[in-house]
């Protein structure tokens, strides 16, 4: 009787080479170099194929919150749902753990955001917002036309055109019903990242991402982030606010204020570096929106669920939005799932009889990833995650704050967990690198000189140079000495061989 032949461990460096497609990477430089493979997690800290440990100072993409040591209890909820039901669909029909998650999330949104639609993921939450937005003008266009239609109606809301008991409607009724029932356009910020599916990307503010894909999905405008640390030293907060108000409003009545559906922006942008709204900046936002009846959404793929030292950023700043994506630490990444949550105001004109938001994604609330993120939930609950963020985050800036010392960091921002170092030429007068000095201080030194000191983080030039930081919410003082030790010693580097 002849023995099965044994099987050959896979060459995992050539495999990867030879087969894996990494993203946002440029392949070419794996030619005649390793692969970093990561093996395992614990903590704060992942560990390579090598055995060489890495502080994880970017949560695995700002997304993995409780860290990287719940795997069992997220394994064996995964377990229990498998034997359960491993899988069905949210088209038409629902299972409990889609409906116990919708609920959870419910419970942590502010205001009347109570209606929770599931994705794959942050693009895919990006784009569904997108599309509801547009499809709820024309639901609420078929309401209000057919209250216009009707012989004996008078309108439902103070705006509703009032037809005489009796008579037939009026051309004016009818157009004015028909007026808001189809709108399209998105206004987002410049430099904002959004996601990379077709919609996601055209209401990216980053040309780099967009300009290999276009022609876009029409229309996105783009207007001013809140930046501060390049406009005028003299201009107070109040006045910075004002300016980025009226560049907003500008830009809703040169679109056509009839042909916007919704303005998204990030409580915090991250692309950039942390870019924080000034004071009334969001209060400001939602009354215009409010009063050009446009649908206001907070992407929260990112600063959701802890991030920013409260469970959404909506709910720091006030935001007040008519939508919410999120994603990312919806599981702390234990598992791919996201979502739009959808006030009542949004969900009112879906609720009509034959009604449908006319859209779909299959893994939507997959019963395996909903019950991976209720456990998450539960964890960070039980471990007060938020709560500890909230609690140390003055701590983490602080400490951070002794890179202001070094002559190549220009400014530090951000809140919460979620930080990023303006890096630059002059600090007198915050002279930024060039795209040639940014290749060579970005991609050729720092980037690979922190992963070599095993600190994982983002040397990011989408818009002036940054570093940033974003490490899981559990992490404590020990570690944010650690990121600052070992930033330290890589920018005081590469400021002498940049000076140089």
């Amino acid at each position: 009787m002849t023995k099965a032949p044994t099987a050959v461990p896979l060459d995992l460096q050539r495999a990867a080479r030879d087969h894996l497609w990494l993203h946002f990477t440029r392949m070419g430089g794996f030619r005649d170099a390793d692969v970093p493979i990561i093996v395992r997690g614990d903590g704060c800290y992942l560990e390579d194929s090598n055995g060489k440990r890495y502080l994880d100072a970017l949560a695995g993409l700002f997304a993995v919150q409780i860290g990287y040591s719940f795997g069992d209890e997220m394994g064996e909820a995964a377990a229990a749902q498998m034997r359960e039901l491993p899988f069905y669909t949210n088209w038409s029909y629902a299972h409990p753990r889609a409906i116990e998650l919708a609920h959870e999330v419910a419970s942590l949104t502010p205001g009347d955001l109570n209606r929770v639609f599931f994705v794959s993921g942050g693009s895919e939450a990006v784009e569904s917002a997108w599309k509801l937005a547009r499809q709820y003008y024309a639901a609420r266009g078929e309401q209000r036309l057919n209250v216009a239609l009707m012989p004996t109606g008078g309108g439902t809301h103070s705006r509703d055109p009032v037809v005489p008991t009796g008579g037939a409607p009026t051309r004016v009724d009818e157009a004015y019903a028909a007026q808001s029932a189809r709108r399209w356009k998105a206004i987002a910020h410049r430099l904002a990242y959004h996601g990379t599916t077709m919609g996601a990307l055209s209401i990216n503010g980053i040309p780099a991402l967009r300009t290999p894909f276009e022609p876009l999905v029409p229309d996105v405008i783009h207007v001013r982030n809140t930046n501060r640390y390049h406009r005028p030293v003299e201009e107070t907060e109040e006045q910075f606010t004002a300016f980025l108000l009226d560049e907003l409003e500008t830009a809703i009545e040169q679109a056509g204020p009839e042909t916007v559906a919704m303005v998204i922006f990030e409580p915090v942008q991250n692309a950039g570096g942390s870019f924080t709204p000034p004071a009334g900046y969001w209060r400001g936002v939602r009354e215009i929106c409010d009063r050009y009846e446009i649908l206001l959404c907070a992407d929260e793929v990112i600063t959701g669920f802890g991030r920013l030292g409260a469970w959404f950023g909506s709910e720091l700043y006030d935001i007040r939005p008519d939508l919410i994506t999120c994603a990312k630490g919806l599981s702390s990444a234990y598992a791919a799932i996201g979502a739009v949550v959808a006030s009542d105001r949004v969900m009112e004109p879906f609720m009509e009889a034959r009604s449908m938001y006319t859209h779909g994604i299959t893994f939507g609330g997959h019963p395996v990833q909903a019950a991976i993120a209720l456990k998450n939930i539960e964890i960070m609950k039980r471990e007060r995650i938020v709560e500890h963020v909230a609690e140390t985050q003055d701590e983490f800036r602080a400490t951070l704050a002794q890179l202001l010392e070094l002559p190549i960091v220009g400014d530090l921002r951000g809140t919460g967990f979620f930080y990023a170092l303006e890096l630059v030429k002059d600090k007198d007068t915050r002279e930024t690198f060039t795209e040639d000095e940014c290749e060579t201080l970005l991609r050729q030194f720092l980037s690979p000189r922190l992963f070599e000191r095993g600190l994982i983080c983002r040397a990011d030039d989408r818009g002036d140079p940054v570093v940033q930081i974003s490490p899981p919410l559990i992490a404590g003082q020990a570690e944010f000495d650690e990121i600052t030790g070992v930033l330290g010693d890589g920018l005081s580097e590469a400021w002498e061989r940049m000076a140089g």
